[in-house]
């Protein structure tokens, strides 16, 4: 499980956020804070993997507190979430390490999208080793892939689908034929083959070659 802190200074908002971490599988909300003192309090106590950080905090801003986190040696990873969009903030935020920054006011989908993008990216820092270069693109285009809301995907598919496809795959303890995630996902074989060249572009399903005695190698997609 990754641990969340959820830092906003209004709680209703505090309390939302969190509802929307817990509805994401993989995901759990450790605490929330909020002012920056007690995000900071909360990050000396709790186990944190991730903090969703509002910028506009009473007693700081969330860019002074990342600022601080880092001069403290605490290195947990932070997703800026807040209404603040001038440029000059945004860079500040990249400067400061923030892997993802997200515009309020957004949907659920979107926050989803970015969480399934860094559960990725968790889960390939926890693997450990070497990286091909093809492995770094992926590291580097984790959290900008395209994964959930329907506004984030090409005109033409659905969510519900894309949903589908993706559990297949990520239960599945081998890769996979388009035909194999078809018949596991109700679909038709076209439509599968459509959502694994969409997941593959965006680095969420890896292809591999499966060569036979004869005739043309098989294409098989795993989760990423």
């Amino acid at each position: 499980m990754i641990d969340v802190l959820v830092v906003d200074d209004d709680v209703q908002v505090a309390k939302i956020n969190a509802a929307y971490v817990a509805k994401i599988e993989g995901f759990r909300v450790s605490c929330l804070a909020h002012t920056a003192a007690e995000a900071l309090a909360a990050l000396e106590t709790h186990s944190v993997d991730l903090v969703l950080l509002d910028h506009y905090l009473p007693d700081r801003t969330g860019l002074q507190l990342v600022a601080d986190l880092r001069r403290r040696g605490l290195v947990t990873d932070v997703i800026m979430v807040t209404a603040a969009r001038d440029i000059a903030t945004v860079q500040a935020a990249m400067r400061h390490g923030a892997l993802q920054y997200l515009v309020k006011p957004f949907t659920f989908a979107g926050l989803r999208s970015k969480l399934l993008g860094y559960a990725a990216l968790h889960r390939t820092f926890a693997g450990g080793g070497q990286a091909e270069q093809s492995e770094v693109d992926r590291i580097f285009g984790a959290l900008g892939a395209v994964n959930a809301g329907p506004a984030e995907l090409p005109k033409g598919h659905s969510t519900a689908t894309a949903d589908r496809v993706r559990t297949v795959l990520r239960s599945a303890g081998a890769p996979l034929s388009a035909q194999d995630v078809a018949l596991q996902a109700g679909l038709s074989r076209q439509t599968a083959q459509r959502y694994l060249k969409l997941l593959e572009r965006t680095g969420r399903v890896r292809l591999t070659l499966k060569y036979g005695e004869t005739g043309r190698p098989e294409h098989r997609y795993d989760w990423v």
